[in-house]
């Protein structure tokens, strides 16, 4: 049987670029590498954890869709399960931005031309990844609002172009999440974030004026305005 992805998962498969390899790292319980490997859309498809334990659940998910023949499982620390050109799109769900961007930087093979696509969903602070993808010479080639149990999640495409950006503020709270209907509901939530962020901020400075426009525009003015004054502090 066939696992059942939540919204964040299902957004990240509809990221993939098919016809190419894929890796699902840190795959947890495998079902989205199941769900990738039974499609038939990847010549290989990776799935990869740090501990046996995920990879023993993985095992079975796989074994349970009957596409444990179509998918390779790997024990290892981050990219290093990977070589160099092996995969097309790389998965990295589920962890810390910080976490996602310490990850890529272990491999420098990914921040160069023609390197994989990266399907990011971040558990927190999506802002700041946004922030260093883009200082990093990364382009979002999508950057989807979700919502499961409850919270909201930013499902990310970035493919590397050597073009670094100094992003604005406002350019890394809502990215290009307002071009997606959901993109208000996602503004509101950030917005919603706002004002206890603003109390650390001094008053009469750049930052807390485009922070008190943010405030005082509707969500779905803020998510589709034009990038302010570049360099300021990420929330």
């Amino acid at each position: 049987m066939l696992p059942t992805l939540d919204a964040r998962l299902t957004a990240a498969a509809e990221l993939v670029l098919p016809g190419r390899p894929v890796a699902d790292i840190g795959c947890d319980h495998g079902k989205l590498t199941a769900v990738l490997a039974a499609s038939g859309n990847y010549p290989k498809v990776i799935g990869a954890d740090l501990r046996p334990g995920p990879l023993a659940k993985a095992k079975q998910t796989l074994e349970h869709a009957g596409c444990e023949d179509r998918a390779e499982l790997r024990l290892g620390d981050g990219l290093s399960v990977l070589s160099a050109g092996e995969v097309g799109t790389i998965v990295l769900a589920g962890v810390s931005a910080q976490t996602t961007w310490e990850i890529i930087e272990q491999a420098p093979w990914v921040m160069q031309p023609g390197g994989p696509r990266l399907v990011l969903v971040p558990a927190t602070r999506h802002s700041e990844l946004r922030r260093w993808l883009w200082a990093h010479g990364f382009a979002l080639a999508a950057d989807r609002p979700v919502q499961a149990a409850g919270r909201w999640y930013a499902v990310m495409a970035a493919e590397y172009t050597g073009e670094r950006k100094e992003a604005s503020f406002t350019e890394c709270l809502f990215g290009r999440t307002g071009e997606w209907p959901e993109g208000a509901g996602y503004a509101a939530w950030q917005k919603a974030k706002l004002p206890r962020f603003r109390l650390g901020v001094p008053d009469g400075t750049a930052l807390a004026e485009e922070i008190d426009t943010l405030l005082e525009s509707s969500p779905s003015q803020a998510a589709s305005r034009p990038a302010l004054s570049k360099g300021e502090p990420l929330a």
